[in-house]
C-alpha cells in the first residue's frame, strides 16, 4: 500500500486492516514511497489513494482507500474480488434469467439484494458464499428491474434481501419458466442467512413414508432446532389425496416461515379431538400445542401472519445483541479460569473460543442453539454441556473435576476409607467436599452398569466412587443399608448418609444422587436455590446478618441443627440465609414481610399451599421448644399470617429478557412457568442470577411479629407478589 505521510483515512483502513487479517488470515504491507519508490504504485495519481489485493504476486484488485472504509467493507470486496467467478452479478432480469437456465436441474440459485457494496449485509452475503458456494450459485444485484421481477413493490425502500430460488428440482423442459423462489423474509445476517438454507433443504411436507403418525407434541423436525413454528394438518383416510394437495399448497406459501407436517388419524398412536382439522406449535421447548379448525388456506397464512409481527423480528435483533453482551461478559471469566488452570500447572486441558458467527456450519452439526455454551470434548467420548452458572469459580470447579474419572474404581477397603474421607484425592476436596460412593456386592450386578452411567453424567458436579465387592457388606451392616446402596461423605468433619437403591434408569439415579448429595441445612444461594425448591418442602428459613458472628451465630445455628434431630420438622426444609454472603436476601425478606425485623430472623414459607407468609415473633428465644410450639400453632392456624404471596405469573420487562424460556432451550421444562399459578421463590427476582427447576406454588406461614422500638410492623397481612 503506497505511503507519503501520515494520511487519517490511511490510519483508519489500516486500523480496520489489523482486525481484518484475524477474520481472512491475509497479510499485510505497507510501502513507503519517499524511502522506496515503486515506478508502478508510487505514481501521482495512484499515491495516498489506493489499496491493492495481490495473490501469489499478482494484482487482483485494486480500491479506492474510501471504498474499504471498515471491517465490513474489507471483508466483503476481499472476498467479492476471491469469488468473482463464482458469483454472478446481474443487473436486468435477462442476465438473471440466463443464470437460471444454466441452473435448472443442477444446482439452487442464492439470489442477494444489497444497495451498496460494503455494508454488513454485503459481507455476510460474501461470507454465506464463501462457504456454500460449491453448493449453490450465489449471485449479486443492487438493485433495478431485478427486485420487480422478485415481486418487490417498493424498490426504493429495499436496503437488502436475499431469494432462495428453487431451480435444482426444475426440468430443462421449462425452459422459458421462472424457478419458483423463496423469500428470506428476516434482517441479511450471516445466522439468519445460514437458518434460511437450512430450512431450504428440510423436506417441504413430512409426508410419504416419513409422514407422521405420532402425536402432534411428539414431532421432532429441524425447524424446531431452527425455532421456526409448526403446523399440523390431520388427514382423514378418504381424503388423503386431496389432504396432500391442500398440504404441498401451504408449504409453499409459507416455505421458510413454517413447517408442515401431515398426520394420520387414524393410527393408533394418534387421539386428536375429532372436531380439529389442524394444530400449530410455535418455537420453544416446552411450547404447548394449540389446537383450532381451519376453513380455508387464508385462515392459516393469516394466522402466522399475525404470528411474525415486525415486533418479533426486532426482538430476534435484540436477542442477538443480548446473546453477545452475555457472552462478552462470560469471557472474562472464561479468560480467569484460563489462568487458573494454568498457575495450577494443568496440561491436559485446553480451552479455546468458537465464533458461531463465523463457524455456522460446526455450530449447527454441534447443534449449538443459544449463547455462549460451554462444552467439554473427550476423545472418543460424547461431548458433556456445562450447566452451571457462567461465573469463574463454578466453571473452574467443573473442569477439575472433570479430570476425574468417574466413577473411580476402588478396589480395596482401605481405598474405599481413603475416599470417604477425601485423602485419596486430597487436590479436590476443597471444590468437592461431598463424595458420592456406590456399593455393589459384586461386578456382576445388574445396577452396576446403571450406577456407572450416572456417575458418567455427575462427572464435573462431585466425585462419585465405586466399591463393587462382597466386602462392600461390611459398609451396608455399618449403616444399616441393604447392598446395593450409595454413601454419601461430607468429609472428615461431616457425617456419612447411607441410601438404598432400587432404580433401575440412569436419569432417576442421577436425580437421586442429586438430592442425596443437598445438604440438611442449608445456607441457600443463588446457585443451590433452585435445587432445594425442586424438593417441593415448606421452607423454614432463618436471616441472619453480617453482625451475626462468632459465637452468637454458630449458637443459633446449632440450635438450628438441634431441630433436624428432634424428628419433628420432616415437612420442613430448614435453612439459612446469610445477607452478608447474599444481599438479596435482604430484599426477600422485606418483600416476605413487608418491614426489616431485627435479625436473626425466622420465617416459615409453606410452598405448597395457602401463598401466606410467617414471621416467628421478635424477641422470643430461638430455641427448639418454642420454635417447635411455634410452628404448631401455624399449622392449626392459630398464627395471623403476616405476609400473603400474590397469584401472580412474573413475566419479563422485555420479550427478549425472558431468561427462563432460554434456560428451557437447553432443559426442555427446566424454568418454564405453565400455569397461572405459578410461582418460584422471591430469591430468584431479587439475585436475578438463577431460576428454579420447573413450576413452584407458593404457601408461607409465620407469626405476626412484635415490632422493635424502631420498626413498626403491618398490624395487616403484607400482600406481594412471589416470582
Amino acid at each position: 500500500m503506497p505511503q507519503n505521510s501520515l494520511n487519517t483515512q490511511l490510519t483508519i483502513f489500516s486500523r480496520k486492516c489489523n482486525q481484518e487479517r484475524c477474520i481472512l488470515y491475509t497479510l499485510e504491507n505497507k510501502v513507503n514511497c519517499t524511502n522506496e519508490h515503486i515506478e508502478k504504485y508510487c505514481t501521482g495519481e495512484k499515491l495516498m489513494k489506493k489499496v491493492y489485493l495481490f495473490r501469489g504476486g499478482n494484482v487482483l484488485k485494486s480500491f479506492d482507500t474510501d471504498t474499504v472504509f471498515d471491517v465490513n467493507a474489507i471483508v466483503s470486496h476481499v472476498l467479492f474480488t476471491v469469488l468473482f467467478d463464482e458469483v454472478r452479478y446481474v443487473h436486468t432480469i435477462a442476465e438473471l434469467q440466463s443464470v437460471e437456465r444454466a441452473a435448472k436441474g443442477k444446482a439452487d440459485i442464492v439470489l442477494g439484494h444489497v444497495q451498496v457494496l460494503g455494508l454488513p449485509e454485503h459481507r455476510a452475503l460474501m461470507e454465506t458464499a464463501f462457504v456454500y458456494g460449491v453448493k449453490y450459485q450465489f449471485v449479486l444485484t443492487t438493485g433495478g428491474p431485478v427486485l420487480t421481477n422478485m415481486g418487490v413493490e417498493d424498490i426504493s425502500s429495499l436496503t437488502a434481501g436475499l431469494w432462495f430460488l428453487h431451480c435444482k428440482g426444475a426440468s430443462q423442459s421449462q425452459h422459458s419458466d421462472p424457478c419458483p423462489h423463496t423469500a428470506l423474509r428476516r434482517a441479511l445476517t450471516t445466522l439468519h442467512i445460514y437458518t434460511f438454507l437450512q430450512l431450504m433443504e428440510a423436506p417441504l411436507v413430512v409426508r410419504s413414508q416419513s409422514e407422521a403418525s405420532v402425536e402432534p407434541s411428539e414431532v421432532n423436525m429441524v425447524h424446531s432446532h431452527l425455532q421456526v413454528p409448526l403446523l399440523f394438518l390431520f388427514s382423514q383416510p378418504h381424503t388423503v389425496a386431496l389432504d396432500r394437495v391442500t398440504a404441498q399448497t401451504l408449504a409453499w406459501r409459507l416455505r421458510g416461515q413454517v413447517g408442515l407436517v401431515l398426520i394420520h388419524r387414524e393410527s393408533p398412536d394418534v387421539k386428536i379431538p375429532l372436531e380439529y382439522n389442524a394444530a400449530y406449535r410455535l418455537p420453544g421447548e416446552g411450547s404447548e400445542v394449540k389446537y383450532l379448525i381451519l376453513n380455508n388456506l387464508e385462515e392459516v397464512i393469516d394466522l402466522f401472519r399475525d404470528e411474525s409481527t415486525p415486533e418479533e423480528e426486532e426482538d430476534d435483533d435484540n436477542w442477538a445483541t443480548l446473546g453477545d453482551a452475555v457472552s462478552m461478559a462470560f469471557m472474562q471469566s472464561y479468560i480467569e479460569v484460563s489462568e487458573s488452570l494454568e498457575d495450577a500447572d494443568v496440561s491436559d486441558v485446553e480451552l479455546a473460543v468458537l465464533d458461531c458467527g463465523e463457524w455456522t456450519d460446526v455450530c449447527s452439526a454441534q447443534k449449538i442453539s443459544f449463547f455462549p455454551t460451554v462444552r467439554l470434548y473427550r476423545p472418543q467420548e460424547p461431548s458433556q454441556p456445562y450447566q452451571g452458572m457462567l461465573g469463574t469459580e463454578s466453571l473452574n470447579r467443573f473442569i477439575m473435576l472433570s479430570r476425574l474419572v468417574s466413577p473411580v474404581l476402588l478396589s480395596s477397603p482401605d481405598e474405599v476409607t481413603s475416599f470417604l474421607k477425601g485423602d485419596l484425592y486430597q487436590r479436590h476436596a476443597a471444590i468437592a467436599p461431598v463424595t458420592v460412593l456406590g456399593l455393589f456386592s459384586s461386578t456382576a450386578d445388574a445396577g452396576v452398569s446403571v450406577f456407572k452411567e450416572a456417575a458418567k453424567a455427575l462427572r464435573g458436579e462431585t466425585m462419585v466412587g465405586l466399591f463393587a465387592d462382597r466386602q462392600a457388606e461390611i459398609w451396608a451392616v455399618e449403616y444399616s443399608v441393604t447392598l446395593p446402596a450409595i454413601l454419601v461423605s461430607r468429609g472428615p468433619t461431616g457425617q456419612t448418609e447411607a441410601h438404598s437403591l432400587n432404580l433401575s434408569m440412569p436419569d432417576q439415579l442421577v436425580t437421586h444422587i442429586q438430592r442425596a448429595l443437598l445438604d440438611t441445612f442449608p445456607e441457600l444461594t443463588v446457585e443451590n436455590l433452585p435445587l432445594y425448591l425442586e424438593l417441593k418442602k415448606q421452607l423454614l428459613v432463618l436471616f441472619v446478618g453480617e453482625e451475626e458472628r462468632g459465637r452468637k451465630e454458630n449458637r443459633v445455628l446449632e440450635d438450628m441443627r438441634s431441630l433436624l434431630n428432634t424428628g419433628l420438622i420432616n415437612p420442613y426444609l430448614p435453612c439459612w440465609i446469610h445477607l452478608g454472603r447474599t444481599p438479596a436476601g435482604k430484599a426477600v425478606l422485606e418483600a416476605y414481610l413487608g418491614f426489616l425485623p431485627l435479625l436473626p430472623a425466622l420465617v416459615v414459607s409453606q410452598l405448597a399451599t395457602g401463598g401466606e407468609v410467617f414471621h416467628y415473633p421478635t424477641g422470643r428465644p430461638l430455641m427448639v421448644q418454642p420454635i417447635l410450639q411455634w410452628l404448631q400453632r401455624v399449622e392449626d392456624g392459630e398464627e395471623p399470617p403476616t405476609g400473603v404471596i400474590v397469584d401472580e405469573k412474573w413475566m419479563p420487562s422485555m420479550p427478549f429478557y425472558d431468561f427462563l424460556s432460554v434456560m428451557d432451550q437447553e432443559v426442555p421444562g427446566y424454568a418454564s412457568q405453565r400455569s397461572a399459578k405459578t410461582k418460584t421463590s422471591r430469591i430468584e427476582r431479587a439475585e436475578g442470577e438463577k431460576s428454579s427447576s420447573g413450576e413452584r406454588q407458593a404457601r408461607a406461614g409465620a407469626h405476626n411479629p412484635q415490632g422493635s422500638p424502631t420498626t413498626k410492623p403491618p398490624q395487616t397481612p403484607h400482600h406481594h407478589s412471589e416470582l
